[in-house]
């Protein structure tokens, strides 16, 4: 077990960490600039995503933005002016040395993770929307993928997700047009899990969450991973991963314990392992 995040706040001025259980949900917090992403934001973030998928005490997570106005509108574009205009080559690194490694540890999580969209996720804060397992929005939540707007490609994994989950033609679609799409038009396309009025949505968040950290983690992280990996690949090579997890997943004490539980036909409690 990680000792890197402790069970209250961990202190940092744009990103919060904050334990319930095996649930930590971790919000960002620059709501004057509507939890753009600065430079100290985004090694924090990438930090404590890290931390978090190697806290075998952590089962579920949540992703959120503070305030009511947005979830995440990607990078800080005044910073980002700022430091073009200075000749600083920070903002030519950014996406390998901050955003990869951000949205790897949100797709590879071994356990789920739940993007609680609480308003306007635009550019690499849509993409991180994107990236989660599980993506429940706020009814007054917009998703904007902006880069065309300022004369930049995709990113954040966006290139790959976005067509995964709504396929090609629409993701290619929300890319070039660079046109807002509300929760609700975005959940009859797929793009999220649910809609629930604004004011439910961190309670529905932490039920979803919570009802995953109850569940049979290894499996989960085993089903992420098959679902990634065959992306990529055929369906022969699929089935030999199929195979190499399901043998994994078979040793694992959850499936023991489930198993179990059904012979003696009780309802099984999983510990993660």
């Amino acid at each position: 077990m990680s000792e890197s995040v402790p069970n209250e706040s961990v202190p940092s001025e744009s990103v919060h960490v904050d334990r319930d259980g095996g649930v930590a949900t971790l919000t960002l917090d620059r709501q004057q600039a509507m939890n753009a992403l600065d430079h100290p934001t985004k090694v924090v973030l990438r930090d404590r995503l890290r931390e978090l998928a190697a806290d075998s005490s952590v089962r579920a997570v949540v992703l959120t933005g503070a305030g009511d106005r947005a979830f995440c509108t990607g990078q800080d574009l005044k910073e980002h002016v700022a430091l073009l205009q200075a000749g600083d080559p920070a903002p030519l690194s950014t996406v390998t040395e901050h955003y990869n490694p951000i949205v790897l540890a949100i797709a590879t999580m071994p356990k789920p993770v739940i993007a609680a969209v609480n308003g306007m996720a635009a550019g690499a804060g849509a993409s991180l929307a994107f990236a989660a397992d599980f993506r429940v929005a706020a009814s007054r939540a917009v998703f904007l993928l902006a880069f065309a707007r300022i004369g930049l490609s995709v990113d954040t994994g966006s290139s790959w997700t976005l067509p995964r989950l709504i396929g090609h033609a629409k993701a290619t679609e929300l890319a070039m047009l660079a046109e807002p799409i509300s929760a609700h038009d975005a959940l009859a396309i797929g793009l999220v899990t649910e809609v629930v009025a604004d004011e439910d949505l961190a309670a529905r968040a932490a039920e979803l969450a919570h009802r995953l950290a109850a569940g049979p983690t290894v499996a989960y992280g085993a089903i992420k991973s098959a679902l990634h990996f065959s992306a990529g690949v055929d369906l022969t090579t699929a089935l030999t991963r199929e195979g190499e997890l399901m043998a994994a997943t078979g040793g694992s004490q959850d499936h023991k314990d489930a198993v179990a539980a059904f012979v003696a036909k009780q309802q099984a409690t999983f510990s993660g392992r």
